[in-house]
């Protein structure tokens, strides 16, 4: 149903949005810097599982429609890369630093609270509708059927790249508290890159998506 092709080219899409500094990032950073890699290690379990809640309810309730309606998946598609566009212009407007990310209290998490904090974000972060609305749907084939589980296999390819990236942030963060913190002009250069990255994404997603 989900060839390798398809699932190898919306993977390079998906490391362009995920990996760039957004509020997942900056979240799991802040969590390192303040309570530690382990905190900020559950911290990324949790946001994946947010991410991918939410592409389960979009899948769940889009997925047939996008069998029936052309107008709705074309309506769904300019409105995700429009989407991506305004993302990146904010981006590189109000490129964030370290200082933009939530502040821990000085109180020890249990693995579940961070696990917890983690979906909640995971389930507000803006990106992760803007993959299951803007992304994976430009790689799904309606005429095949059953679109709804495509959504949710294809769901998997940003849920792994999340976590493999979101993970690589702790880590770093985790060991490089002091370097991180006393070099705030990183992140907001990494936002700024990353801004002009999804402007990318969208432009690549209106000159290459079509329906299958």
């Amino acid at each position: 149903m989900v060839t390798l092709s398809q699932a190898t080219v919306m993977a390079l899409a998906c490391v362009v949005l995920i990996a760039v500094p957004g509020p997942s990032v900056l979240f799991v950073v802040g969590r390192a810097l303040s309570h530690g890699r382990a905190n900020a290690l559950s911290s990324v379990v949790g946001n994946a599982i947010g991410c991918y809640l939410v592409g389960v309810a979009i899948a769940f309730g889009l997925g047939p429609l996008l069998e029936r309606s052309e107008l709705l998946f074309q309506s769904i598609k300019w409105a995700g890369i429009l989407y991506l566009f305004w993302l990146g212009f904010q981006a590189l407007r109000h490129a964030g630093t370290l200082s933009d990310a939530p502040e821990a209290t000085s109180r020890v998490e249990t693995p579940l609270a961070a696990v917890r904090a983690g979906t909640i974000v995971g389930l507000t972060n803006p990106k992760s509708f803007v993959l299951f609305t803007a992304i994976v749907p430009q790689f799904i084939a309606p005429s095949v059927g059953n679109t709804t589980a495509q959504i949710l296999i294809l769901g998997i390819v940003p849920l792994f790249i999340g976590l493999i990236t979101d993970t690589a942030w702790a880590l770093a963060a985790g060991r490089a508290r002091s370097w991180l913190a006393k070099s705030p002009r990183r992140m907001t250069t990494f936002g700024r890159i990353g801004g002009l990255s999804i402007i990318g994404v969208g432009v690549s997603a209106a000159v290459t998506g079509n329906r299958h």
